[in-house]
């Protein structure tokens, strides 16, 4: 994709798409890595179905951090490429790289002695404290290659050039399979190791992502145009992508460890039987949500090279075009998920009572997508004015409400786990209202970064 074809219909239906689709398929490669997870464990047994939930949230929480930051790189970059500053990319790319790599070493030693030291504590279940523990000690090796990633996939977002984001989430999705099939089940003359092998399988996949990335930049590339010329520290570059980022670290964060709360709820007042169907329902989660989630990824990007461009006027068309394609395709989703319910709660277990068990739940999650698919397009609309200060503000206040409703079904009520899934609902119509309200109140038109 050239650099111009932002500057040219940017809210185009055929540039929305191209820009769009290998996002998708890079995030259906990253949280693929989680769903097999989940699928493989689910034949191992009913607690390391809910236990992999629990852990992948804890890896999650740390890697949210990283994600953070790569995406305040992302808007950084975009508007760089929207002003024709191409040089100036390297260094962000750069810099934002080695910080990433400090961040991660840092946190692994931290992880490994929490999953061994004080982990378990904060689980009602021995048998799912172990299993937790198992996955975590060598899950969180792939820190540093997941951070590098996370910079790498910004960068290419960020100049619309995502087409090598497709190949790289084949390569991933690939090597995640054969070494989740090899290591959880003892196959492929690997040893059998459960949990554990889950872990190290989603460690591989991501150390073959960072080689395909960093021999792809290499070849195909222009270094020099880019910037990628100074390979030393520059902490003012850093600064400058921390003052965006920031405040999206810490959105993700309060995010990421609500999400985790409502998951030691479930885990503490439902039993095991409940986790196990929230793991299920979130991993349908996980995948009904990806083409919104590319939608986002997109709309902070395209708002960003939009308003880098001088051309603020397009920008509420532009958000008006992404919703209404994030909602068309969700209501898809939607109808083919809502025809065969069972059968794909089959792809988790073969237990037909906890099949039976699950229906509802998923029900009630499909009924919160459509709230999901325009959110999520707002609220990616607000960071990419670089306004992540106010978009911090609405997380806190929404995060809020879902934590004081989230107290009251799961806690005061003791309602179902089908009842425990509205909290979506709840979460998605604070964030639709706000962001709203301030992208109708133009205030993000004069930022500056």
């Amino acid at each position: 994709m050239n650099d111009g074809l932002l500057h040219k219909n940017v809210y185009s239906n055929r540039n929305i798409v191209k820009i769009s689709a290998p996002i998708l398929l890079s995030l259906l490669a990253q949280n693929l890595i989680q769903v097999i997870d989940t699928a493989f464990l689910g034949r191992v047994g009913e607690v390391e179905l809910g236990a992999s939930a629990l852990a992948g949230i804890i890896y999650i929480a740390l890697y949210t951090l990283g994600f953070g930051f790569s995406m305040g790189s992302q808007i950084l970059i975009g508007r760089r490429n929207g002003e024709a500053n191409y040089n100036k990319i390297g260094d962000i790319v750069i810099q934002g790289s080695f910080f990433l790599v400090v961040l991660a070493l840092l946190l692994i030693p931290v992880l490994r002695y929490g999953a061994v030291a004080w982990l378990p504590s904060i689980f009602e279940s021995a048998n799912v404290a172990g299993a937790v523990s198992a996955y975590l000690e060598w899950r969180v090796f792939g820190l540093v290659f997941a951070f590098v990633n996370l910079m790498f996939r910004a960068f290419y977002i960020g100049i619309a050039r995502t087409k090598v984001l497709t190949v790289n989430a084949v390569v991933m999705a690939l090597v995640n399979v054969v070494f989740d099939y090899g290591l959880i089940f003892g196959k492929l003359g690997m040893p059998e190791l459960g949990m554990a092998g889950a872990a190290i399988a989603s460690v591989i996949a991501e150390i073959a992502s960072t080689l395909f990335f960093l021999l792809f930049t290499k070849k195909r590339v222009d270094t020099f145009k880019y910037g990628f010329t100074k390979i030393r520290f520059q902490w003012v570059v850093v600064k400058k992508v921390l003052d965006v980022s920031v405040f999206m670290m810490l959105q993700y964060l309060f995010s990421i460890g609500t999400w985790m709360l409502f998951f030691l709820f479930i885990e503490n007042y439902m039993g095991e039987r409940s986790l196990a169907i929230t793991n299920i329902v979130r991993s349908f989660y996980t995948i009904f949500t990806i083409p919104s989630h590319a939608i986002g990824s997109t709309t902070s990007t395209m708002v960003s090279n939009t308003i880098g461009a001088g051309k603020t006027e397009e920008v509420n068309r532009l958000i008006m075009r992404l919703s209404l394609i994030s909602l068309g395709v969700m209501t898809a989703v939607i109808i083919i998920i809502s025809a065969f319910p069972r059968l794909m709660i089959h792809i988790y277990t073969d237990d037909p009572t906890l099949i039976q068990d699950t229906v509802l739940p998923l029900y009630v999650l499909i009924s919160s997508l459509p709230l999901y698919s325009v959110g999520t397009v707002l609220f990616s609309a607000v960071s990419g004015t670089g306004n992540t200060r106010t978009a911090l503000k609405f997380e806190i206040f929404t995060l809020a409400f879902y934590l004081f409703y989230m107290w009251l079904i799961i806690i005061h009520l003791r309602a179902s786990v089908a009842a425990a899934w509205t909290t979506e609902h709840v979460y998605w119509l604070f964030l639709i209202i706000l962001s709203l309200m301030y992208l109708r109140s133009g205030k993000w038109k004069d930022r500056k970064i």
